[in-house]
């Protein structure tokens, strides 16, 4: 028996979404040669921070590209009450990050491997482009 996006909590939902999330982001800074803990630490930060994941929920919605049923799982984890909180983040950050969290959750549980790939995909561009603040990452040095 699968779980069922519908009867959890935006909180299970952002439990999932965060490693969804976090596997595309390691993979694409391996493919960027990055091998060195400490490079592969600090680059990450640009990606799976709550501060950068609140950024890319803003310029999902400057450009439109979530569904009303995204926004509203999205609004399930930002909305669901959590007792634990980011340590370098205020709480609307962590809420909001954590909303961006259950979106990869939900479509993890509802099999959405395609339109994950696509969010993916694009929010990993935004980061690269400068989106978040964070700048470019740099590539390895050989």
């Amino acid at each position: 028996m699968s779980a069922d996006a519908k009867q959890l909590n935006g909180i299970a939902l952002a439990y999932l979404g965060d490693a969804v999330w976090e596997v595309y982001v390691r993979q694409h800074l391996l493919d960027r040669g990055l091998v060195r803990p400490n490079q592969l630490q600090k680059a990450a930060k640009s990606f799976v921070s709550a501060k950068a994941q609140a950024k890319l929920i803003d310029g999902m919605e400057a450009q439109s590209l979530l569904s009303e049923t995204e926004w509203d799982y999205y609004k399930r984890g930002r909305n669901a009450k959590s007792y634990t909180h980011a340590k370098h983040t205020d709480v609307v950050t962590y809420r909001i990050s954590t909303g961006f969290e259950a979106l990869f959750g939900y479509l993890k549980l509802t099999g959405q491997a395609d339109r994950i790939e696509q969010l993916a995909v694009w929010c990993i561009d935004y980061v690269e482009e400068g989106g978040t603040g964070h700048g470019q990452i740099k590539p390895a040095e050989k």
